[in-house]
C-alpha cells in the first residue's frame, strides 16, 4: 500500500532529524573515553599516583603523524595513548606514549594476567606472532639482544628466544621476549594528508604482567617508549635512516588527545625556548634554575637543582602529575595558597590537598613559572595544577617527589600535568628540548626532509573519531531498516 505524500513527508522530515541528531552524536556525545569511565566519584586518586610511580620505577627522511587519544587531567583519563598498526596483516594496538621509558612491548596471545577489556574505552588485543608472516624471533645471540645486556648472557644458545623483563616502582611488571615486526604508520605527505608506510621494529612480546598492569582501569594493549636508548622505537627508525631523530607533541587535556608527530617541527619562536639536555641521563632531564610563583622567586637553598651526574629535572610525558623535593613542595604551596589565606584544607587519600573554591581558579590562585638554562621558562597556570574533584571541589596536582637519585639528591619530575597545552619539541640529534604554550586541537607545521616541503599535522582524538563512526554505522543501519519497511508497505 502507497503511504501517501503526508506519511512520505513525516518519514524523510524523521530522517533528517535523525540524522542531524547522530551527526552532533558523533562530534559531541562520545566524549573521550577514560578509564575511570562509569564509575565517576569511586575511583582512587591513589591510582594515578600508583601509575606514575610506576612510571618512575622503569628501569628517506619523512614525518609521521600519530594518532593520539586520552586526556592527562587527573580526574578524567590521566594519561595519552596512540594507536599503531603491527603485524601482516596489520591490527591496531592502543599503547601509552611514554617519553619516561624506552622500548614499545604489547600483550602477547600467551599472556598471562593479562587485562581483558579496558575501563578506558578502546579493544584491546593480543598480539600473536604466528598469525603474523613478518613477525621474526629474536634470540639471545642476536646484535639487538647483546646489545641490551651489555654481552651474550650466559648459557645462551642460538635456538633460546632474548627475554625481557621490566619490574616498576610500584611492583608492577611486564616480562616476555622480544620479536621483530612489521609497524604501520602514517606518513605525512601533504598539508593535513598521510599515506601509510612501515618500518622493522624490535619491541616485547608481553608474556606475564602483575599489578596495576593486569587491571582494567588504566589497560592498553602496552607501552611505547620514546626514550634516546638504541631499543627504543625512534632510535631503530632514525638509524634505518627513515626519520630524523626528533619529535614532538601538543597534549590537549581539554578536548582530549592531541598531535604526537615524528619529525622536524617548524615554529619560529621555538628557536629561542630550548634548554640543553643533561648529557648522558637515561631520561629526558633538564638544568632547572629557579621557580616563580606569582611573580615572585621561590627562596630555595643554591644547590637544590644541583644536576650531578644522573638527576635535575625529568620531563616524563608517561606521569600524570608532577612530582618537586618537600624543600621546593612546601614553600610553592605556601605561596599559591597564600592568595587565598581563608581556604579550608582537607586531605584526600592521605597525600592529595584539597579544598572547595566556587569561583574562577584563574583568577584566585597565582602562575608558577620554571626556569631552566638558556633562559627558558615554563609557565603552568592554576587551571593546570589544580584538577576538579568534583563540583567547587579543587585538589593539587603538585605532589612530593618522595624518590631519591643514586647520588641522594632529591628528584623533580614533570608529567603531563605540566606538559599538557604545550607544544613539546624533542631534538635528540641536538640534545635539546623546547616548548611554547599552544593551542593542541589546532596542527602544527613539518619539514619533509626528501622535498624540503612544510606541511600542517592536525590534532586527532581516537576516542572522539571512534564515536563519530559508530554514529555514522547506527544511521546507515537506521537507514537501511528504515528503507526495507517501506518496500514492505510499498
Amino acid at each position: 500500500m502507497d503511504p501517501g505524500p503526508t506519511s512520505r513527508s513525516v518519514l524523510f522530515g524523521f530522517l533528517l532529524l535523525l540524522s542531524l541528531i547522530l551527526h552532533v552524536s558523533g562530534n559531541f556525545v562520545f566524549p573521550v573515553s577514560h578509564k575511570f569511565q562509569g564509575r565517576r566519584g569511586q575511583w582512587s586518586l591513589s591510582e594515578l599516583k600508583a601509575h606514575d610511580a610506576r612510571r618512575h620505577g622503569r628501569n628517506l627522511l619523512s614525518a609521521v603523524d600519530l594518532e593520539l587519544g586520552g586526556n592527562g587531567h587527573p580526574s578524567e583519563t590521566g594519561l595519552y595513548f596512540a594507536k599503531l598498526g603491527i603485524g601482516s596483516p596489520s591490527k591496531d594496538y592502543y599503547v601509552q606514549v611514554d617519553t619516561g621509558s624506552d622500548i614499545l612491548w604489547v600483550n602477547c596471545i600467551e599472556c598471562a594476567n593479562c587485562p581483558k577489556k579496558s575501563d578506558i574505552g578502546v579493544k584491546l588485543t593480543l598480539y600473536d606472532p604466528k598469525d603474523s608472516s613478518t613477525s621474526q624471533s629474536i634470540t639471545c645471540d642476536q646484535d639487538f639482544c647483546t646489545s641490551q645486556y651489555d654481552g651474550q648472557l650466559p648459557g645462551c644458545k642460538p635456538e633460546l628466544l632474548c627475554q625481557y623483563n621490566v619490574v616498576y616502582g610500584d611492583g608492577s611488571s611486564t616480562a616476555g621476549y622480544f620479536v621483530k615486526d612489521l609497524i604501520e604508520f602514517d606518513k605525512v605527505s601533504g598539508s593535513h594528508q598521510t599515506s601509510v608506510t612501515n618500518g622493522s621494529i624490535v619491541f616485547g612480546c608481553g608474556a606475564k604482567q602483575s599489578g596495576q598492569l593486569g587491571k582494567s582501569s588504566e589497560a592498553l594493549d602496552g607501552i611505547l617508549g620514546f626514550g634516546q636508548a638504541k631499543s627504543s622505537m625512534i632510535s631503530q627508525l632514525a638509524a634505518a635512516g627513515k626519520v630524523k631523530k626528533q619529535f614532538a607533541h601538543c597534549l590537549d587535556n581539554v578536548n582530549g588527545g592531541g598531535i604526537f608527530a615524528i619529525g622536524e617541527v617548524v615554529e619560529t619562536k621555538l628557536k629561542l625556548n630550548m634548554t640543553p639536555l643533561v648529557a648522558k641521563s637515561a631520561h629526558y632531564n633538564v638544568v632547572m634554575k629557579d621557580i616563580e610563583v606569582g611573580g615572585d622567586f621561590v627562596d630555595l637553598p643554591s644547590d637544590t637543582f644541583d644536576s650531578g651526574d644522573k638527576a635535575g629535572t625529568i620531563i616524563d610525558s608517561g606521569t600524570t602529575l608532577a612530582y618537586l623535593p618537600q624543600v621546593v613542595l612546601e614553600p610553592v604551596m605556601k605561596m599559591i595558597l597564600s592568595k587565598q589565606p581563608n581556604l579550608k584544607l582537607h586531605t584526600v587519600e592521605d597525600q592529595f590537598t584539597c579544598f572547595q573554591y566556587s569561583e574562577n581558579v584563574d583568577d584566585g590562585f597565582p602562575v608558577v613559572k620554571f626556569h631552566f638554562n638558556n633562559s627558558v621558562s615554563l609557565s603552568v597556570y592554576p587551571h593546570e595544577y589544580l584538577f576538579q574533584l568534583k563540583e567547587y571541589v579543587w585538589c593539587s596536582g603538585w605532589q612530593s617527589s618522595g624518590m631519591k637519585t643514586k647520588d641522594g639528591s632529591s628528584m623533580t619530575l614533570l608529567g603531563d600535568l605540566v606538559l599538557s597545552n604545550k607544544l613539546v619539541v624533542y631534538d635528540l640529534e641536538n640534545q635539546s628540548i623546547g616548548w611554547i604554550d599552544y593551542n593542541c586541537s589546532s596542527s602544527i607545521k613539518v619539514k619533509d626532509d626528501s622535498s624540503g616541503a612544510i606541511y600542517y599535522v592536525d590534532a586527532h582524538n581516537i576516542s572522539s573519531a571512534s564515536g563519530l563512526l559508530i554514529g555514522r554505522r547506527l544511521l546507515t543501519f537506521l537507514l537501511f531498516v528504515i528503507c526495507m519497511l517501506l518496500q514492505i508497505s510499498i
